[in-house]
C-alpha cells in the first residue's frame, strides 16, 4: 500500500467518526443467509437447494440436466463426508450448510490473501500482516499525529494483535487461510465470539466503564445533532435497552448481555435445514444418509428446474 492510499484511508476513518449516522445501526449477527421455512417453501425444493448449494450456485444447478445434476451432487456428498466413513450425518450436514452459507466470506479472503501473504509460503504471519497494513504508519508515525482517538492506529494495532492471537489456534503467529478467515470475519466463527463481543463492547463504551448504559447504546445509534426531538424509533431502542436487553435491570449491560444482544440464539437455521434434509431422504431411518439414499432424493437438494432442458436447447427462440 501507496503513502498516498494509507493517508486516504486514514481520512475516511476520520471522516466517519465525524459524520456519526442519524439512523440505525445494526449490530446484531444472524447466522447465515437462511430464513425460517415458510408453508410456501414446503411445497418447492428452492429453498432446500439455496440452503445446500447457496443462492448463487442453486442457479447454475437449474440449468443442468438430471444426469449433470447427479454427478456433481455426487461429488458434492464425498466433500460433505468429513470423516470418510461413507455416512453424511445430521452435524455434517449442518456444517456444510454453514459453510455454502458463508462462501461469500471465502471468496473475499481469496481475494485479499496475495495482498497479505508477502513471502508466498500459503500462510500470513503477524508480521507481514502487520506491515502491509501498518508498516507506512510505523516506519512514519509523524504523520498520523493528528487523527482522531477513536481511529488512531496505536489503538488499532494492538486490537487487531489481539484477534489475530486469537483466531491463531495452533500459536504460531501465521495464520492459515481458515485462521485468516476467522480473523477478518470473526463472526462468522463461535471461537471468535467472544472477540466479536468484546470489540463492540469497546467500540461504544464511551467512558471506559467496562460497561454499555443506555445513553452509550443509543448514542452508537443515533446522533442527537439538532437538538430536535427523538424519533419515535428511538424512543422504542431505550423502552428495547430496558425490557431486554439489560437483562439484570442495573442500568447497563455487560458482555453477557451484548452477547445475548448481537447474537441471538433462537433459532439454528442451519440445523433446522440439516434435519430436514435427513428426515426426508433417510430411507432406512438410521438418523444418516448415504451417498445412494441422496442421489435417490437428487430432486429435493440440487434437482433442475429445466424438465425440458434438451427441448429448450432446440426450440425456436420465437416460441420462447
Amino acid at each position: 500500500m501507496d503513502a498516498f492510499s494509507f493517508v486516504c484511508i486514514v481520512l475516511l476513518c476520520t471522516t466517519m467518526v465525524h459524520s456519526k449516522p442519524t439512523l440505525r445501526k445494526e449490530r446484531v449477527l444472524h447466522d447465515s443467509d437462511l430464513s425460517k421455512r415458510t408453508e410456501e417453501d414446503n411445497k418447492s425444493f428452492q429453498y432446500d437447494h439455496e440452503a445446500f448449494l447457496g443462492k448463487e450456485e442453486a442457479k447454475t444447478f437449474d440449468q443442468l440436466t438430471p444426469e449433470e445434476s447427479k454427478d456433481r451432487l455426487s461429488k458434492i456428498v464425498a466433500r460433505i463426508d468429513s470423516d470418510g466413513d461413507g455416512y453424511i450425518t445430521t452435524a455434517e450436514l449442518k456444517a456444510w450448510i454453514k459453510r455454502v452459507q458463508k462462501r461469500y466470506v471465502y471468496e473475499n479472503v481469496g481475494k485479499v490473501w496475495t495482498d497479505y501473504d508477502l513471502n508466498k509460503d500459503n500462510k500470513i504471519s503477524w508480521d507481514e500482516y502487520k506491515q502491509a497494513t501498518y508498516g507506512y504508519y510505523l516506519a512514519n508515525p509523524e504523520e498520523f499525529e493528528d487523527a482522531t482517538d477513536q481511529f488512531s492506529f496505536k489503538k488499532m494495532l494492538p486490537r487487531d494483535e489481539r484477534r489475530f492471537k486469537t483466531a491463531d489456534l495452533n500459536g504460531d503467529l501465521a495464520a492459515d487461510r481458515e485462521e485468516f478467515t476467522s480473523f477478518l470475519h470473526p463472526e462468522e466463527f463461535d471461537h471468535m465470539k467472544d472477540i466479536v463481543v468484546l470489540e463492540t463492547l469497546e467500540d461504544i463504551d464511551k467512558n471506559s466503564d467496562g460497561h454499555v448504559d443506555e445513553d452509550e447504546y443509543i448514542a452508537d445509534m443515533f446522533a442527537h445533532e439538532d437538538g430536535g426531538p427523538e424519533p419515535d424509533w428511538v424512543k422504542t431502542e431505550r423502552e428495547q435497552f430496558s425490557d431486554f436487553r439489560d437483562l439484570n435491570k442495573d442500568g447497563k449491560m455487560d458482555q453477557d448481555e451484548i452477547r445475548h444482544w448481537i447474537m441471538p440464539q433462537d433459532y439454528d437455521h442451519a440445523q433446522a435445514e440439516a434435519r430436514h434434509l435427513v428426515y426426508e431422504s433417510d430411507q432406512d431411518k438410521d438418523q444418516m444418509l448415504t451417498k445412494e439414499e441422496i442421489i435417490e432424493n437428487w430432486n429435493m437438494f440440487v434437482g433442475s428446474q429445466a424438465t425440458n432442458y434438451g427441448e429448450d436447447l432446440t426450440r425456436n427462440h420465437d416460441e420462447l
